[in-house]
């Protein structure tokens, strides 16, 4: 069996035999986000071998693992110790891997409680589109400074580099948690959640969804108590969360799914199909009509969101991602170039121009 020296040497030598003859990749480990982007024509760059956690500093709140290494497995560590990614990465199955995560950038109910992933990564280890290792950040907050080449990863969709290795800030989980709903349409709903917020009550996730809202809270127990005091509601199962974060719930299920990441006071409606997160940030809607340009009027931007069965059928030569004005375009051209200047790394994922 070869070890993990190996195992980075052989994604070098693979790379780099692509290199010289001109030969696109497709980046692949647990498959489980290949809808989420436009379809590489490539040899397979297989990732998910290369797997392990390396390190983790329970007192000090950081793990580094490879890429290939299954977030379930990753979380089971966590929950040992009281601990958790914060971000709520989504698995959209158990093959779900960290470079995964990372690659795609998505955050699940918590993200804008919490942070982003992009907020919790430290360091990273690469292999970019010339064959070369390279390294980036640390282990420790007080090395990102500056312009941080860890994060510009997230969400890069493997188009800038082979992600090898990841080190991440994880958090405490809450004492305890509580999930409260209320029946409100969305435009009342969104006036309590800001005015909670702004009080300083212990949210840690939002949804509305057909005329009702849920709230998850966590804190002490002691803090939930005087909190349902203050908020009131229903006391509800707490089950519907990692549906969410998963998407599981019947309501990803629908074809023609769009993912509209918006100012979270954006004008909002009424409109019983929607399902809304992250405080009014982010909006879920099934539609046949293109959304990219109603996204962009709102100041955010749209995605193309065909999860699991909902993907077949996807047209592949679609758009998934909002299209760039022309300047950001070619910031993105000249920082693939500075990366891959072979166009070798998953070319055309994100954009065909790219």
């Amino acid at each position: 069996m070869p070890n993990d020296q190996d195992k980075t040497e052989l994604l070098c030598e693979q790379v780099l035999h692509a290199c010289n003859n001109n030969k696109p990749l497709a980046i692949r480990a647990g498959n489980s986000k290949r809808f989420y982007g436009r379809e590489v024509e490539g040899d397979a760059l297989l990732v998910d071998g290369h797997l392990g956690i390396l390190s983790y500093e329970a007192s000090e709140l950081v793990i580094t693992a490879r890429a290939g290494t299954r977030l379930s497995e990753i979380e089971a560590v966590l929950e040992r110790n009281g601990q958790q990614l914060a971000f709520e990465p989504p698995m959209h199955s158990e093959r779900s891997t960290l470079g995964g995560a990372i690659a795609s950038g998505l955050s699940g109910p918590a993200r804008a409680f919490n942070g982003a992933a992009r907020d919790f990564v430290l360091g990273a280890k690469i292999i970019n589109g010339k064959a070369e290792l390279m390294q980036f950040g640390g282990q420790v907050m007080k090395n990102v400074a500056g312009y941080d080449v860890s994060r510009l990863m997230v969400g890069a969709q493997g188009t800038l580099g082979v992600l090898l290795e990841i080190s991440l800030k994880v958090l405490p989980k809450p004492e305890a948690e509580m999930t409260l709903t209320y029946e409100a349409d969305a435009i009342t709903a969104h006036r309590w959640l800001r005015d909670w917020l702004h009080r300083g009550l212990p949210i840690t996730a939002s949804c509305h969804y057909q005329r009702r809202l849920s709230l998850r809270l966590g804190s002490t127990e002691n803090s939930l108590r005087a909190a349902h005091k203050t908020m009131g509601g229903e006391i509800a199962d707490s089950a519907m969360w990692p549906q969410l974060r998963d998407q599981t719930h019947t309501f990803f299920a629908q074809p023609n799914l769009w993912r509209l990441s918006l100012p979270p006071s954006a004008a909002l409606e009424n409109d019983e199909d929607s399902l809304i997160e992250w405080g009014g940030a982010l909006r879920w809607k099934a539609s046949n009509n293109n959304l990219f340009e109603k996204a962009r009027r709102l100041n955010g931007h749209a995605t193309r969101y065909q999860s699991n069965a909902a993907a077949a059928g996807t047209n592949p030569a679609q758009d998934i991602f909002q299209p760039l004005q022309p300047t950001v375009l070619a910031i993105h051209q000249r920082l693939k170039k500075a990366f891959d200047p072979l166009n070798i790394l998953n070319p055309g994922r994100m954009y065909k121009e790219l």
